[in-house]
């Protein structure tokens, strides 16, 4: 007998996704030229950052270019490139935003990655659902918005994640959040990614893990509930449990908590668990387009207007001198074009021409020979 035909559900093919994810910044991270084993293990961290707005399984081969991911990102929804570069002397990390810029370059001063951080916690904190939501990105030391770097480094880290509104957020769907803190000191970027987890305040030890469900105390020793209560040993909280009681990590919650014994209007503690990977980075430049154009910032290379003005100028007698190329080309082609044209259509009359013969001409030729 053969097989069974299975049915095709329905609406399965056609489907539209939502407006929400459509709209939602999606990105590629990517590396150029040999990047080394410990940078490259950095791309697939900072993919799992960017999670779910990402492509985690995007191969990349030797001849792909930057233009071959610039030209489908429209179609899939992408509007960022985050793309990783090693010299001698560094590794770079590119932010680019899709399809007309700008490029914002980063020196990676140092980087550990998400296997380190992890295997130095106690109690690293991963779970199933814990990177199916995209992260909260927290911006400190960003200030001084009349510089122009500063506003475009603002802007490019904003928009690469989806925006929240304050009002209406489902505070089950905040899960991670990204730290970048900028030193105006050293004018370096530390970069932290951690996972969120909410607990309750006030209760003891037991409670806790009564609530909690993970590990039921002993409780042979006790005859009564009231036993547990009283018991001394049973409130008496760790060195890191008493730092999530302080005031400055207390929130009251203004809505419900999936997790266990956390209550509305009740106060919390907020703890946070590095997940990986640390990243220090450094401004190096700002260009206009994607990898090229105007250099609207440089950290090491310092130029007057009147030099600036100048390279402008070198610029765009360059861009027009390649779109003149391209329209005298065009030009070129289609009078190439039509001279082949001609010449055919005048080998087809002169073969016509050849073939119409008089009849009676051809007659009067026989007789007289």
């Amino acid at each position: 007998m053969g097989r069974r035909k299975r049915k095709s559900k329905k609406g399965s093919k056609g489907a539209e996704e939502p407006e929400a994810l459509t709209k939602a910044p999606h990105s590629f991270v990517i590396k150029r030229g040999k990047v080394g084993k410990n940078v490259n293990e950095l791309m697939v961290n900072f993919r799992q950052v960017l999670e779910p707005f990402t492509a985690m399984s995007l191969k990349i081969k030797r001849y792909n270019v930057v233009k071959d991911f610039v030209h489908i990102a429209s179609s899939l929804n992408v509007t960022h490139l985050v793309i990783f570069t090693k010299t001698p002397k560094a590794a770079y990390l590119r932010l680019c935003r899709v399809p007309r810029g700008p490029t914002l370059t980063f020196k990676v001063v140092n980087y550990t990655l998400t296997k380190d951080v992890r295997s130095a916690l106690k109690r690293p904190l991963v779970y199933s659902g814990l990177f199916q939501l995209s992260p909260l990105l927290v911006l400190n030391g960003f200030t001084g918005d009349e510089e122009l770097r500063m506003k475009l480094m603002t802007s490019m880290w904003r928009n690469m994640l989806p925006s929240i509104d304050v009002n209406k957020v489902n505070l089950n769907t905040i899960r991670r959040c990204i730290l970048l803190n900028y030193n105006s000191d050293t004018q370096l970027i530390d970069f932290r990614h951690f996972a969120i987890k909410v607990k309750p305040v006030g209760l003891s030890r037991t409670v806790r893990k009564l609530i909690s469900g993970k590990k039921i105390p002993d409780f042979g020793n006790c005859n009564d509930v009231t036993d547990i209560m009283a018991n001394d040993n049973a409130f008496t909280e760790s060195e890191g449990e008493a730092d999530e009681v302080e005031a400055n990590r207390q929130i009251t919650l203004p809505q419900k908590i999936s997790s266990r014994g956390n209550m509305v209007n009740e106060k919390s503690a907020i703890r946070l668990t590095e997940l990986g990977p640390r990243l220090t980075l450094e401004l190096m430049k700002i260009e206009d387009g994607i990898m090229a154009g105007e250099v609207l910032f440089h950290s090491l290379i310092k130029k007057t207007k009147a030099e600036a003005q100048e390279l402008k100028d070198k610029r765009q007698q360059k861009i027009h001198l390649k779109y003149s190329r391209k329209r005298q080309q065009e030009l070129n082609v289609k009078r190439k074009q039509e001279a082949r044209n001609k010449q055919k259509t005048g080998s087809n009359s002169s073969d016509g021409q050849s073939m119409d013969v008089d009849p009676e001409a051809a007659a009067d030729s026989d007789s007289n020979e």
